[in-house]
């Protein structure tokens, strides 16, 4: 069954944004079929089958949450630099609209996780990240202590400035600036990475996506840590920690999915990226 009702993402920012998003309204509408443009804090249509994101891989990773629990599949179309999920060009656009309209593409389902934040024992806060849930200090220099837990099992102590747990697709983003390794976005697996740890052993953590990661904050240097961290889902919304709070991360039950058109692999694109560097 062929898709007809379209919404179209874009990222208000990033100027050129406006006039794309019209073209493409015009050239879908032109060809029998419904769009619905929005920025980014608009939701969007509840008819739309399928969301055309415009912007870059933060902007795709917005719309992520914003279709979270819809199954509504997105169209990454790049306006920035070369991205890992938007792999439409503006020059290729109508050509990509073709194609959706004729049905001729494939769905990546990527695995997103979910992170709760303990203060007390008790959860306060939870959210969902298609790249990653990373915690972090905020505007102190000081290192802190992570205490890391596995399915209820005390796996290391890092004295660090921040932990990063990452989906595969996160694995090109953080996590790699870290040092981490480039995984498939087909593999499902879960990434522990440390950021700048005070330790001779500074290695990713590999786990399976069925395992349960609780991060609790240790007291510093001084004893007490308070608001001095926070942890973040791909980089936006947030919470602050202290001493004695935890996040506890798994694999969500929803997920993200990612039209492919150009049939361009991750190691096309991978390879791409490493000979811009």
């Amino acid at each position: 069954m062929f898709m007809k009702k379209f919404g179209v993402i874009r990222n208000t920012e990033k100027p050129a944004s406006e006039s794309i998003a019209l073209e493409i309204s015009g050239y879908l509408k032109e060809r029998g079929c419904g769009c619905f443009i929005s920025g980014n804090g608009s939701e969007l249509h509840d008819d739309c089958e399928c969301a055309i994101v415009l912007g870059g891989d933060g902007t795709l990773l917005r719309a992520a949450k914003k279709v979270l629990g819809r199954q509504l599949p997105l169209l990454g179309v790049n306006l920035g630099t070369l991205g890992y999920l938007a792999e439409i060009e503006t020059r290729n656009l109508n050509s990509a609209l073709d194609h959706l309209i004729r049905d001729e593409f494939t769905i990546e389902k990527r695995m997103m996780i979910k992170g709760t934040v303990f203060h007390g024992g008790e959860p306060v806060f939870t959210d969902t990240a298609l790249n990653d849930i990373s915690i972090n200090r905020k505007k102190t220099l000081r290192t802190f202590v992570f205490h890391n837990y596995v399915n209820g099992e005390l796996l290391n102590t890092y004295s660090a400035d921040g932990m990063v747990v990452s989906t595969p697709t996160g694995s090109t983003g953080y996590n790699l600036s870290l040092g981490g390794p480039i995984v498939s976005p087909e593999a499902k697996i879960l990434l522990l990475t440390p950021s700048a740890p005070h330790s001779l052993i500074s290695r990713s953590i590999i786990l399976p996506p069925e395992d349960r990661i609780r991060i609790e904050i240790g007291p510093g240097k001084t004893g007490s840590t308070l608001d001095a961290a926070a942890v973040s889902f791909d980089g936006s919304s947030g919470y602050s920690l202290g001493t004695g709070d935890s996040v506890e991360i798994s694999t969500s039950d929803h997920f993200t999915s990612i039209i492919k058109i150009n049939h361009v692999s991750f190691l096309d694109i991978l390879r791409r990226k490493m000979a811009d560097t």
